[in-house]
């Protein structure tokens, strides 16, 4: 007999969608995981160009909806929490996205969640500072979550205590201004004007100064990781909590950046699905990164981390009392 709860959560953001189904106890918060994955469906294909979701994009996602809710089904799971970010908020059809993912899960009555970009902040800040703690990494933390269509970020201890979530992501920033392969050195000039008056705009709301450690957060940002620690293949256990210095990180972003879809195909931690957009995420993280290095006055010395344990854990996290 156990007092765990078996939870469900999923994470459909603008590139891809995520599901974690793992029992949790509600007083220790150990968490053992029993599904974790990932499919890359481009939910947010063309939203920032023509403001709706695509039929295909809509059809891709809610096929893997149908397939995550008889995952839910068959391990049991009390309590399922479904949470959409970027491209849903966007999009002038979202209504149409929130009806087929109830059809997709029908009895389970899952409710699929359109959070703002202050609760994404705070479900990503909840699934990724547990292990910062433990790991003994020093606070104030900076979690940046880099998503398809946008990027938080969020400065707290113990808990959030500023966040603000902007517009640029590797998604939105390849269909807006990465077009070329390679991208353009005026392509890549106007990418860097857009996501650092992006960056001001957060960390007008984010004071990044008392910074001492930056935590970076989802796919670009771990396969980025992959990249600094030269993986023959994605190794999740590698990645997570590996320690990087600004430099390191930026030259490896710069690499992804140059490179041809081609060259980054061929790269061994590569998923598919990132092949076209990791240039942008790549650019949008090394622009944080230079902002918050500047800021805290730290230089070098600024540990940068990169955690496998983001909003999906934070979703999870949320449904245990």
């Amino acid at each position: 007999m156990t007092d765990e709860c078996r939870v469900g959560a999923i994470d459909c953001g603008t590139n891809s969608i995520r599901l974690l189904l793992a029992d949790i106890d509600p007083v220790t918060r150990r968490t053992t995981d029993l599904v974790r994955r990932m499919e890359i469906v481009r939910l947010g294909h063309g939203v920032d160009r023509t403001g709706e979701l695509a039929p295909e994009a809509l059809a891709r996602t809610l096929a893997m909806c149908r397939e995550y809710a008889a995952q839910c089904r068959e391990f049991g799971v009390d309590r399922i929490r479904f949470v959409a970010t970027s491209a849903s908020r966007d999009a002038r059809n979202a209504g149409d996205f929130v009806a087929g993912v109830r059809a997709a899960f029908g009895d389970l009555d899952v409710r699929p969640e359109v959070v703002s970009g202050h609760e994404e902040a705070h479900l990503s800040f909840l699934g990724a500072t547990g292990d910062l703690r433990a790991a003994g990494l020093t606070p104030p933390f900076l979690v940046v979550d880099i998503g398809g269509g946008s990027t938080e970020l969020v400065r707290g201890e113990v808990d959030v205590e500023a966040a603000r979530s902007v517009d640029v992501g590797c998604v939105r920033m390849t269909e807006r201004h990465l077009r070329s392969d390679p991208p353009t050195e005026a392509e890549i000039a106007a990418a860097t004007a857009d996501i650092d008056a992006a960056v001001e705009i957060a960390v007008a709301a984010v004071d990044v100064r008392p910074t001492r450690t930056l935590v970076g957060l989802a796919g670009s940002v771990t396969t980025i990781a992959a990249q600094v620690l030269h993986l023959p293949a994605y190794d999740p256990e590698a990645i997570h909590l590996s320690r990087a210095t600004p430099a390191q990180v930026q030259q490896a972003c710069a690499e992804l950046l140059a490179m041809t879809r081609a060259q980054r195909a061929e790269l061994g931690f590569m998923h598919p699905g990132r092949v076209d957009v990791i240039g942008a995420g790549a650019l949008v993280w090394s622009r944080v990164i230079d902002r918050v290095r500047a800021a805290t006055g730290l230089g070098e010395d600024l540990p940068v981390i990169t955690s496998e344990h983001d909003i999906l854990d934070g979703i999870a996290h949320s449904l245990v009392p």
